[in-house]
């Protein structure tokens, strides 16, 4: 069957699946189950399903820790003393980077602290940071509080880029014209790549060269775009980025983060950062010199020995996106968001509420949905049914079939089960 011709059937949810080359890989990950069923799961951009190969990974270590100690650190299978960079060359395919500019280090709100030091230097003349209105949560804190500690109010110093009135999406042109009008003032740009609770993808390249237009820093807060989103940080050249690893990296829950620096900055010495041991080259590290010897690729961020039992679950994950890549993952993702945005304008039809989907067209695995007419009670209901996904206040449900493992069943299912619960409300 052509598969751009939508049916809101079982035959049709069968035959799509029966087409998809990533249909396999729904067996390497364990589903919870309710009733008796495994889920339908529409939560990867909170918390990633398991992996099974990783509880090999992380198995691997445990034995080497007990069988070997310390001695770990150098003579197991995987070394611990540079397990990390073990992950730079997977995670630089998925970033669009080399992976000299990639280490993965702490958690994310902690490195776009940590990458502030380097990237955030205010003058009293180019001192404003531009973000979107309404920042996710630890973003808002983040940054205030970096305005704080250099002595700015953020009032003042914080440009939020607004959406028009009666629309749910930010407009790139209104970006680049709030950038343009802060003009030689703007000291940093850092947005949320893609926006936690719209689903929107902003135009990272454009914004990008607007911000540097105009003498300012860029960075991306990527957590919900890693692994979901075409990236290209190294071409756009922006200057830094953070994410986090558990949503659609599958990595397990606060598990590391990864960073990206431009290599341009690499090697410089002289760029300011906070430093600590683990930021030395390799080669000099044990020599326990009091001058600190940066290593010339993005690790020299790093502060301490990395925790390994959190990077191997990282490692298994990376081992299949290096195994299908992010062009498939892309295109199963745009078809599969395309399927489930036809089954629920379909049920739409058939019952008297009205869902209104706030995700615009440039958009990742996410749809975000207004449910007009509907309450809390049928999200409640969705999760008894066996359907797991998430509420945001005022009355929205984010939906976000992850390409690995969700299938196209799974979204004719949803819309059944979401119909009952309308009709039975």
């Amino acid at each position: 069957m052509d598969t751009l011709i939508f049916q809101n059937t079982l035959e049709c949810a069968k035959l799509l699946d029966a087409e998809d080359t990533l249909a396999e890989y729904r067996s390497e990950f364990h589903f919870p189950q309710v009733n008796g069923k495994d889920v339908i799961y529409f939560t990867g951009n909170s918390l990633g399903l398991q992996p099974k190969r990783t509880k090999r990974y992380v198995d691997d270590v445990m034995e080497d820790w007990k069988n070997m100690a310390v001695e770990g650190h150098f003579y197991a299978e995987k070394p611990w003393w540079d397990y990390h960079e073990r992950l730079a060359k997977g995670l630089s395919a998925v970033v669009g980077a080399k992976p000299a500019e990639i280490s993965v280090m702490n958690t994310l709100t902690v490195n776009l602290h940590l990458l502030m030091v380097s990237f955030y230097r205010p003058t009293p003349t180019r001192f404003k940071i531009l973000c979107e209105e309404k920042a996710f949560p630890s973003d808002q804190y983040m940054l205030n509080s970096q305005l704080r500690f250099h002595g700015l109010d953020p009032k003042e110093a914080l440009v939020e880029v607004k959406k028009r009135p009666g629309e749910h999406f930010w407009r790139t042109e209104d970006v680049v014209r709030a950038i343009e009008d802060a003009g030689e003032s703007l000291a940093l740009v850092l947005i949320g790549g893609l926006n936690y609770y719209n689903g929107q993808v902003f135009d990272m390249g454009h914004i990008t060269r607007a911000g540097k237009s105009v003498g300012a820093m860029v960075g991306w807060d990527l957590a919900h775009a890693v692994g979901n989103v075409k990236l290209d940080l190294h071409d756009w050249e922006v200057d830094f980025a953070a994410w986090c690893s558990y949503k659609y990296m599958n990595s397990g829950p606060g598990n590391a983060s990864g960073i990206f620096v431009h290599e341009k900055y690499l090697e410089k010495k002289d760029i300011p950062r906070f430093e600590g041991w683990w930021g030395t080259k390799k080669e000099t590290r044990f020599l326990m010199q009091p001058e600190f010897d940066p290593i010339e690729t993005a690790d020299a961020w790093q502060l301490s020995n990395p925790p390994i039992l959190s990077l191997a679950p990282y490692l298994a994950s990376l081992e299949l996106f290096e195994e299908v890549g992010m062009d498939a993952l892309i295109e199963k993702q745009q078809k599969i968001v395309g399927y489930l945005e036809f089954v629920l304008n379909e049920i739409d039809k058939e019952v008297d509420s009205t869902f209104e989907i706030i995700t615009p067209a440039d958009r990742g695995c996410q749809l975000s949905v207004f449910l007009h007419g509907e309450g809390k009670e049928l999200f409640d209901y969705l999760m008894k049914n066996g359907v797991i996904t998430d509420w945001r206040e005022p009355n929205v449900i984010r939906l976000a079939p992850a390409p690995f493992y969700c299938s196209f069943e799974d979204m004719y299912r949803f819309g059944q089960i979401l119909k009952q619960g309308i009709l039975k409300g």
